[in-house]
């Protein structure tokens, strides 16, 4: 362990019932977080409206009714944030649950008009897919990386270039395909964690795509709770600046799938761990607060700002959807 002595300082922003949801995605923009999607009963996306959550002091709601524009509702999408803006890409629909194919179409959410467009590409495109992860460079492109097709997993990787409206297939991440993975773009690199590959949850390894060399490296450790985080699926993996440095940030999450499958709740983890980029390290996170989350996977969460993250929703152990909000403020 290091010496740095990580903590986060946790804020619960509000609990409503009209936020409880899980597979559902958060983008924070600005001081707003926007929330769309997701489940409330089983394999049945439960609205297509935006929540805008206020992180401000006044932390309010303000839910904004589906238009003709909006996508149409789903559970486990991706969203990224690019430039003052949300993009989503792909998810499932309906009791059936099949992947909803939009031959490639990435949804653009612009918070200052408060309304959705779609970006249709010409030429190649990712399938689609559920439970995938998304992440943008802060310039001009989006990733996409794995996921749930209709059967099996994947471990594809894509870049979608806003300006261009173009996809372009990448090398895809190291074997197994899974789904319920999650990776952050930080200085300059993308970085994969976790997920799901149909038989055990993965760990041990973060896995690097270099963007200049179109190629992947890994960075093994031991996923035993004390030389770094035991294996999930489910979780978050984001990027913060503390202290002048990069870190990862990998919290929650689900360590043994139920048996009911996607009916049911597994083991649900409630720790947080911070990695080092430049120095290799990981480093269990102190939690802080008069009140702290609750285990859970199935859930999302954004970056605020440069060094605290949102947290919204998801499943917890006694398989009930949250919906609460909390921030965690990372010093």
């Amino acid at each position: 362990m290091s010496e740095l002595g990580i903590i986060a300082r946790c804020h619960k922003v509000l609990e409503a019932e009209i936020l409880q949801r899980s597979s559902q995605v958060v983008s924070v923009v600005g001081n707003q977080a926007y929330i769309f999607g997701g489940e409330l009963k089983p394999r049945e996306p439960r609205d297509n409206n935006i929540h805008t959550v206020s992180l401000n002091t006044d932390s309010t709601i303000n839910s904004q009714p589906a238009t003709p524009e909006s996508p149409s509702p789903r559970v486990g999408a991706a969203t990224a944030t690019l430039n003052g803006k949300v993009y989503l890409f792909s998810g499932r629909g309906g009791i059936a649950m099949a992947p909803i194919e939009e031959q490639g179409t990435i949804w653009e959410f612009d918070p200052t008009t408060s309304n959705w467009s779609r970006i249709m590409p010409s030429g190649i495109f990712p399938a689609a897919r559920s439970y995938h992860a998304m992440a943008s460079d802060g310039k001009d492109t989006i990733y996409v990386h794995a996921g749930c097709p209709e059967k099996g997993r994947l471990s594809d990787l894509w870049a979608f270039n806003i300006s261009r409206e173009k996809w372009v297939e990448l090398m895809p991440a190291f074997d197994p395909p899974r789904g319920g993975t999650s990776i952050a773009f930080a200085a300059g690199k993308l970085y994969r964690m976790n997920g799901f590959d149909g038989s055990t949850e993965q760990g041990g390894s973060v896995d690097v795509y270099s963007p200049e060399t179109k190629s992947w490296a890994s960075h093994l450790y031991t996923p035993d709770g004390n030389g770094g985080p035991i294996p999930r699926s489910v979780s978050s993996v984001l990027p913060i600046y503390l202290r002048d440095r990069p870190f990862l940030i990998t919290l929650f999450g689900e360590r043994d799938p139920s048996s009911l499958g996607h009916q049911g709740a597994g083991k649900m983890l409630s720790d947080v761990w911070a990695f080092d980029i430049e120095n290799k390290k990981w480093e269990k996170v102190s939690i802080q607060g008069n009140e702290v989350p609750l285990a859970r996977g199935w859930f999302d969460a954004d970056v605020l700002g440069t060094s605290t993250i949102v947290v919204h929703g998801g499943l917890g152990e006694s398989n009930d959807r949250l919906g609460d909000i909390w921030t965690l403020e990372f010093a």
